[in-house]
Parts: structure tokens; C-alpha cells; sequence
């Protein structure tokens, strides 16, 4: 399994990505580094649309994301699981409610690694979105995703400003998915440390250009 971007380009409103190429393999965890602005945003925004934004190819499992047959791209957009610090889910249902009513869109979910993962977390399936603090939103959104075994995991600055405890067990979990499921794993960061210690691969991103793309080497 693996993620490959040829030669992708896009230009929207006053910001462009250009040419950018890399490939990513199951089995390790990959980072896009960059500024705010720098283009982390727009290239996971790029393999998330409904419809195709650019000019070139992104590759998923050697398959168009974009551009081919409608049944073809709902088959690819459901191989990938999307955590963000976003609000995507129902405020006033409590976190089995949401998951039971969202994991009718993946044929592969899992009610009981849904539970599992949950209770790895220490977060009640009975709290409702709307009392869960930012952490506990992550929390529930990565045991949802993690319950339909995607092919590509997109991860947009999700551990910024949490506490050393919270970062130490998503990276547990981002280890123990990386043995057990044939995942890629694509992680957008602008922590120095999370770079230079818990990344496989490194891409850096500079206005738009993938300026390096390699494996982490410790100094």
C-alpha cells in the first residue's frame, strides 16, 4: 500500500502548490512540514475533495483519487480517514450515537474496535460531542476512523498544544496501527520535536514547493 503525488499542481486564488512529487509506503509514519501558508493545508484538501482540484496525479494503492470512474472515487475516498481539529459530528448525540450513525457510510467499521480503542483512551462511549474537550474530540475521532481500517490516514495538526500524556499515547496508537493495519500514515506538523523524533519520513514544505522529501535521519 502506498501514496504517491506526481507531479501535482493547483493554483487557488492567490496560492499555488507546484510540481509536487513523493511517495509514502505503509508501515511508516511520514510528516509534511511547513509554515502556516507554506501548503499543508491545500495538499490534504487536494486529496480530500469530492472532485479534483489539480493538475497532475495523486495515487492511492497505485488507483486514481480523482479523475476516474464516480464508483472508483467513492471506493478510494472511503480507504482514507481524515483527523482534524474540526466539528464534523453532532454536538448534541453522545459518541456511540455518532459513530453508530456514521459507520453506516464504511462497510468495514467495527463496533467492538471502536469500543476497544475508546476504552485504550479512558473516553465513555456515553459522553456527548458537545461536553468533550478538544483532546476527547481527537480522542473520539481517531477510534471512529481507526474502527474502519483505512488504507491512508490524513492527521492535520492534531497534537498542537496538547499535553505530553495525550501526544504519548497518539503516537502509541500510530505505532500499533502501523504494525497491525497496511496503512499509510501522512501527518502534518509545525512541532520541531514530533519531526525530529517520531517521523519515519520527512517532507518540507516551502510556499507552495516540496522543497525535501526523505527518510529522518537522527543527528
Amino acid at each position: 500500500m502506498q501514496l504517491e503525488w506526481k507531479k501535482v499542481s493547483g493554483t487557488e486564488k492567490d496560492f499555488c502548490l507546484r510540481e509536487i512529487s513523493f511517495l509514502a509506503e505503509a508501515g511508516y509514519l511520514t510528516g509534511i512540514a511547513g509554515r502556516n501558508g507554506a501548503g499543508k493545508t491545500t495538499l490534504f484538501r487536494y486529496m480530500l475533495s469530492g472532485k479534483k482540484l489539480y493538475q497532475g496525479e495523486i495515487l492511492l494503492d497505485g488507483e486514481p483519487l480523482h479523475g476516474g470512474e464516480e464508483a472508483v472515487h467513492t471506493r478510494q475516498m472511503r480507504k482514507i480517514g481524515h483527523i482534524a481539529d474540526e466539528r464534523k459530528f453532532f454536538e448534541e448525540y453522545t459518541a456511540m450515537e455518532n459513530a453508530r450513525l456514521f459507520s453506516v457510510f464504511y462497510e468495514n467499521w467495527e463496533e467492538e474496535v471502536f469500543c476497544r480503542v475508546m476504552k485504550q483512551m479512558e473516553l465513555s462511549t456515553g459522553k456527548l460531542l458537545g461536553k468533550m474537550s478538544r483532546g476527547e474530540r481527537l480522542k473520539f475521532q481517531m477510534a471512529f476512523v481507526m474502527a474502519y481500517h483505512p488504507k491512508l490516514y490524513l492527521l492535520d495538526e492534531v497534537t498542537g498544544g496538547m499535553d505530553p500524556v495525550f501526544r504519548r499515547e497518539f503516537f502509541r496508537l500510530l505505532r500499533e496501527i502501523l504494525k497491525t493495519e497496511e496503512a499509510v500514515v501522512l501527518m502534518a506538523t509545525h512541532i520541531q520535536e514530533e519531526l525530529e523524533e517520531k517521523m519515519d519520513y520527512i517532507g518540507i514544505l516551502e510556499q507552495g514547493i516540496m522543497v525535501s522529501f526523505g527518510e529522518n535521519t537522527p543527528v
